[in-house]
């Protein structure tokens, strides 16, 4: 039995989550620290720039792979490694914020490789989307589509949840309601860009995807599929 003064007082998160977080804070420490001149030399001041440059997914690049039938390697990196870069470090944060909530509940819930299923699955499905949807020349950068996409679990799985106590479903979608009404707000006000079909997009291939990837999802699908 464990004794009670030898217990953590903060739940371990799952190391999954952990190593992704790892890899963001990373990335933005040595970006905030190369942009001051602390690390790197003079070429550090940079960093951040080429990395957008190098990782953001571009719609005009999805284009051409589409018209030429070619897909390097350079470039589909792009359709994951955007997630990990970030326009500022506050853009960054919010994201890891956001990642190390929902991925503790996500992770805990369905397990590592379903959360991490579930993170990239979100993110490439969020790219293709805006890069489809849009005409747009800008560059789709930062996590929101990935974490947008854990919301999307965290929201199936508090649905299923409500289920269980007959309370009203349709409140497990609170949380995504009031996130795309800031959306609005921000959108209006600072003219915020059209990340959030980007957003949308990886929320609901969380959502869709936590359907089959939930412990014990996949026989209920199947159990509800031969009743009807």
């Amino acid at each position: 039995m464990t004794h009670p003064h030898n217990e953590s007082p903060v739940n371990p998160l799952p190391p999954v989550v952990v190593a992704l977080f790892l890899i963001m804070a990373g990335l933005e420490l040595a970006f905030s620290l190369g942009a001051r001149g602390l690390i790197g030399g003079p070429d550090a001041v940079g960093w951040r720039t080429m990395a957008i440059e190098r990782f953001a997914f571009s719609g005009a690049v999805l284009d051409w792979m589409r018209e030429t039938g070619r897909y390097p390697a350079e470039h589909l990196v792009r359709f994951l490694g955007y997630a990990f870069v970030h326009v500022t470090f506050m853009h960054g944060l919010f994201v890891m914020v956001i990642l190390l909530a929902m991925g503790k509940i996500v992770a805990e819930a369905m397990g590592a490789v379903a959360f991490l299923a579930v993170f990239v699955v979100s993110t490439v499905f969020g790219a293709l989307v805006w890069g489809l949807a849009l005409d747009d020349p800008a560059l789709l950068v930062g996590g929101f589509p990935a974490v947008y996409g854990l919301i999307g679990s965290f929201t199936y799985l508090l649905w299923l949840r409500l289920g269980q106590v007959g309370a009203p479903q349709m409140r497990a979608f609170t949380l995504i309601g009031l996130l795309l009404f800031i959306q609005l707000v921000f959108s209006l006000l600072f003219d915020a860009g059209s990340d959030w079909i980007a957003d949308i997009a990886g929320f609901v291939a969380g959502f869709m995807l936590s359907i089959v990837l939930v412990p014990g999802g996949l026989a209920r699908l199947i159990t509800r599929i031969r009743r009807q």
